[in-house]
């Protein structure tokens, strides 16, 4: 089991491994497998890059993200600017059905919202947002609509997550109600419990995941 010091170390080490971050000015706490990360950057993909890498981490259980995002003035845009870059963004990517998708831009922060068919498609659309100049925050409000009217069998969920090499399934309940998948039990770390949640993401029929796994870190142990 990892100390306070030694993990706020461990995550400030894997900040800094990232091109991106490494000259970024990240503050890292830790107690008790919170971790807290706060300064300012100067992108939206760097904010993110940050929490993603904090979140790989073994010993995180849950993350406070209070970074901000400030640009220099000669890097700002108007909301109408960022909303046209966004939706060239959204008609450049062949994954996303961007007919489906609208874009608001309120202060730099991007909100989308529609629906798709499937959590991919989600994905990419905020994927497609990110890395643009002047945007500060995504909120992604994309409903996921399955066109698919198969029924959600219980063991194809269970059987996806046990071929995942990364994912130690042994303690990973799964129910299935109506267009639902619910995961619940522990996993050994934070990257364990999105993988797992991404898997039960690609079940033909499904409309919503509720991912109510607990990462503990010292269950690995016993």
């Amino acid at each position: 089991m990892k100390n306070n010091e030694t993990l706020q170390t461990d995550v400030q080490n894997a900040i800094k491994w990232e091109p991106l971050l490494n000259a970024a000015e990240i503050g890292v706490t830790a107690k008790d497998g919170v971790v807290s990360l706060t300064g300012v950057v100067d992108s939206y993909a760097k904010k993110m890059e940050a929490e993603n890498a904090a979140k790989k981490v073994i010993g995180v259980k849950a993350l406070v993200e209070k970074i901000e995002v400030k640009f220099p003035k000669t890097w700002s845009k108007t909301d109408a600017e960022i909303a046209n870059e966004v939706l060239i963004g959204l008609k450049n990517d062949w994954s996303i059905p961007n007919e489906k998708v609208t874009v608001k831009v309120e202060g730099g922060w991007v909100t989308l919202e529609g629906e798709m068919s499937w959590n991919y498609q989600k994905d990419s659309a905020k994927d497609a947002v990110v890395y643009l100049a002047g945007v500060k925050g995504v909120t992604n409000n994309i409903k996921i609509k399955s066109e698919s009217h198969d029924a959600i069998e219980k063991q194809d969920v269970e059987d996806a997550i046990h071929r995942n090499w990364s994912v130690d399934d042994s303690d990973i309940n799964v129910s299935v109600s109506g267009t639902t998948v619910t995961l619940s039990g522990t996993v050994d770390s934070w990257y364990q419990k999105e993988e797992a949640g991404r898997i039960a993401w690609k079940t033909s029929g499904i409309w919503h995941v509720n991912n109510e796994l607990e990462v503990d870190y010292e269950y690995a142990f016993i």
